[in-house]
């Protein structure tokens, strides 16, 4: 049965991640595809946009949750295990730097929406309090100065992922675990290519326009 730990330990992480937040809420509270509307993402940014400020802090909020969940639980079931499994102990920092980046992937493709999703910042932020929060704590640091200073919530979340990394190194985290924020890291900030294009042409929306694309 220690074998099976760590690929259902896998599998449920992604279905963690792939519950469709932004999706839901906006179904539920305005009863529209949030997909349709605003810049087509599911992410905590258009949902505040298209619905409303309070919708897009609890989509913001249960992401960030999803990212972490995945983590603690990923943790809390090889800790468990790990006395039954000597190779599990060994590699169980794989599994859980896995699990993590599977939340993050489920986000963005998430299997409920037809492999559509967000940009995962904010579970990808979960994840990294997860994994080491002081580490997360200067992530959101670091989101809250680009915000205040430029008012791009887009530019905020690549700031962020790169400050990560950097972060995870500096506090000379686990090799897994700094893998992860690396590759964490390149996804969002892959998922953010049309805002750099945008940024590029100095057409990238900030808090306060009235502009829709995110």
């Amino acid at each position: 049965m220690a074998e099976l730990v760590g690929p259902l330990t896998l599998l449920a992480a992604y279905v963690l991640g792939s519950i469709p937040t932004g999706y839901l809420i906006a179904k539920v509270i305005k009863g529209i595809d949030i997909r349709e509307h605003g810049s087509g993402n599911t992410g905590a940014t258009n949902v505040m946009r298209v619905v409303g400020k309070e919708a897009g802090i609890a989509v913001l909020l249960i992401d960030l949750c999803k990212g972490w969940l995945a983590v603690f639980m990923a943790t809390s079931v090889m800790a468990t295990n790990w006395a039954d499994s000597s190779d599990l102990l060994k590699t169980s920092p794989w599994w859980i730097t896995g699990a993590g980046l599977l939340a993050i992937l489920g986000h963005s493709r998430s299997v409920w929406l037809h492999w559509t999703g967000g940009k995962s910042a904010a579970t990808g932020l979960g994840v990294l309090l997860a994994l080491y929060w002081p580490a997360g704590v200067g992530a959101v640091a670091v989101f809250a100065l680009t915000l205040g200073l430029f008012r791009m919530v887009s530019l905020g979340s690549i700031t962020a992922a790169f400050a990560s990394v950097v972060l995870m190194i500096v506090f000379q985290q686990p090799l897994p675990y700094i893998l992860l924020a690396i590759a964490g890291s390149l996804y969002v900030i892959l998922r953010h290519r049309a805002n750099i294009q945008r940024m590029v042409a100095g057409t990238e929306p900030r808090i306060g326009s009235h502009t829709s694309t995110s």
